[in-house]
């Protein structure tokens, strides 16, 4: 997090010479210009139009897939699905957990077992959750993956079937059940006897005492599946419970290949490699996403609990396989404790100034490569102070230089990277920045004022007067240099100790800060704010599993 003490040792960064004979320039930028001046201010967002983006929808657990006419389809939770031509505005096509929701063609029907292992919930309906869609090329068909669930841990993976991606779907068969008790085992309810030697090892190795072990094994829910770079067929699902697992499956009839038992790597007969997590801790929602550009394969799952004030949040692992390992920046995986401290966090409750709404609770999430190569992070979204209603959100990402990802802070409104990036005079100025951290509380990170001045420096801002700030820590201990006391004589904004530098990285978008004593790295973007008001705007990662977001109101 951004504290208040001064860095006072910087790395050097590559600047201009300074203009001899003009005391007021710095790196080529003349400070006493009132033109200058007012870009470097930007706009006071208080005299700007607020807002955001109604998303037109309520799709929980989304997960999106282009059509081949080129729209957008999210699908969740309860039988719901939406439509898009642009990412932001959704048309709700189906909603709710009923045979008369034609997603389906067969659910309900008397020979389809889809919740003969789990029953009904304890509000006496059906629960179907968090479908995945993906187009299976030697099947040729769309293939949901998909859970029925009645306990915490009683749950079945799905399959089901259709030509078009909007259904209707035909329900196959399940794939994995989890939540059993030796007398179900016994009795045949499930088919986890065919993969144990006898009932010694179900008992030894799946239960504790006679009931299910979830401390170890998982939930089966939240299935999601992709393709490696050689055109393997992989599901990796779970929630709570053991953590997060992974199965290959059968690309000539979208079903489970059951490895071999491999203690050794973490690999089950029957519920595949565990990949992170366990011991009941929260971990869900996982989604893996192969990058072809990087080489990663990236884990996105979700941390706390799903409601708005449950600090639920966005963690990004990677790894150069599909069934790992996989680590976060600070080279950590994800054991049976300690979560706040692993995996990077990329986006938890926050606000800017220009938003009307507190954005709580942000996650379950998907991801999608257009075919422009855009990456996109699609996710649901709480509000404060509304309950629990939720909408979609689709926020562009960026790789860094070093592999990792990064979201832009507002919802993408076809913004583009600039490939030879921007230069000194377009990245200065006044920012509002979120530090995401790595808490996983209901807390809302507050937006602290920082200025990126001409000299490389990052420069708190205050509400005292006087620029000059000849009292500052670096005036004190004497590593105040000609330029920064160039830049705080002509600052319009007052600025308090330096507390970091940035560097842009020549003929591209990319940029680096330190802040502190910590090092971060990003991407610099100019895109429109859910407001419509121009920002440039910075989204940077660190090795201490942070992300921060800044964003500059433009002068325009």
């Amino acid at each position: 997090m951004m504290k208040k003490a001064i860095l006072s040792s910087l790395a050097t960064i590559a600047v201009f010479a300074l203009l001899s004979g003009c005391a007021s320039s710095v790196n080529g930028m003349d400070l006493s210009d009132a033109a200058v001046q007012e870009k470097m201010k930007g706009s006071n967002p208080a005299s700007l139009p607020s807002g955001h983006t109604d998303g037109g929808a309520s799709v929980h657990d989304p997960s999106i897939i282009r059509a081949e006419d080129g729209t957008y389809w999210i699908f969740g939770s309860h039988m719901a699905a939406a439509q898009s031509d642009d990412l932001r505005h959704w048309t709700g096509v189906f909603s709710g957990v009923s045979r008369h929701n034609k997603l389906f063609s067969n659910l309900f029907s008397e020979e389809s077992n889809a919740f003969s292992w789990v029953g009904k919930n304890s509000e006496g309906g059906y629960s179907v959750w968090a479908p995945d869609i993906i187009y299976n090329k030697a099947m040729q068909k769309y293939c949901m993956y998909f859970c029925t669930s009645s306990t915490y841990v009683k749950s079945s993976l799905c399959l089901a079937v259709s030509d078009s991606v909007n259904g209707p779907y035909e329900y196959k068969g399940r794939l994995l059940d989890s939540g059993f008790t030796r007398l179900d085992a016994k009795k045949g309810k499930v088919d986890i006897m065919n993969y144990v030697a006898d009932e010694t090892e179900l008992k030894t190795r799946y239960l504790n005492l006679s009931d299910y072990n979830n401390m170890k094994w998982p939930n089966a829910i939240d299935p999601t599946v992709f393709y490696d770079k050689d055109g393997r067929l992989w599901m990796v699902y779970g929630s709570w419970s053991g953590g997060i697992f992974l199965l290959e499956l059968n690309e000539e009839t979208g079903e489970v290949i059951h490895p071999a038992r491999d203690d050794a790597d973490g690999v089950d007969a029957y519920f595949g490699k565990h990949l992170i997590s366990g011991n009941h801790q929260s971990c869900e929602g996982p989604w893996i996403q192969y990058d072809a550009t990087t080489g990663y394969y990236y884990l996105f799952v979700s941390y706390g609990s799903l409601t708005a004030e449950g600090g639920y949040q966005i963690r990004l692992f990677r790894s150069e396989n599909p069934d790992g390992p996989y680590t976060d920046p600070s080279g950590q995986t994800l054991g049976g404790s300690h979560q706040e401290k692993v995996g990077l966090k990329m986006i938890g409750n926050y606000t800017f100034p220009s938003l009307d709404v507190t954005y709580m609770a942000p996650g379950h999430n998907s991801a999608l490569e257009d075919e422009d190569g855009k990456l996109y992070l699609v996710y649901h979204q709480r509000f404060a102070n509304h309950g629990e209603y939720h909408e979609p959100r689709v926020h562009q990402l960026f790789r860094t230089q070093n592999g990792w990802l990064v979201a832009a802070p507002f919802e993408t409104s076809g913004e583009t990277l600039a490939e030879n990036g921007y230069t000194l005079s377009d990245i200065v100025g006044t920012y509002y920045t979120v530090d995401h951290g790595i808490d996983i509380s209901a807390d809302v990170p507050k937006d602290k004022s920082i200025s990126l001045q001409p000299d490389g420096g990052i420069y708190a801002v205050t509400d005292e007067a006087g620029a000059d700030r000849s009292d500052s820590a670096s005036a004190a201990t004497g590593t105040q240099s000609e330029e920064e006391k160039t830049v705080r004589k002509n600052s319009v904004t007052p600025l308090g100790d330096r507390i970091g530098g940035f560097e842009l990285v020549p003929d591209s978008p990319y940029l680096n800060l330190t802040l502190e004593d910590d090092s971060y790295k990003g991407i610099a973007i100019r895109m429109t704010d859910e407001a419509g008001n121009p920002v440039m705007c910075f989204s940077v990662c660190g090795d201490n599993n942070e992300t921060v977001w800044g964003v500059h109101y433009l002068a325009e």
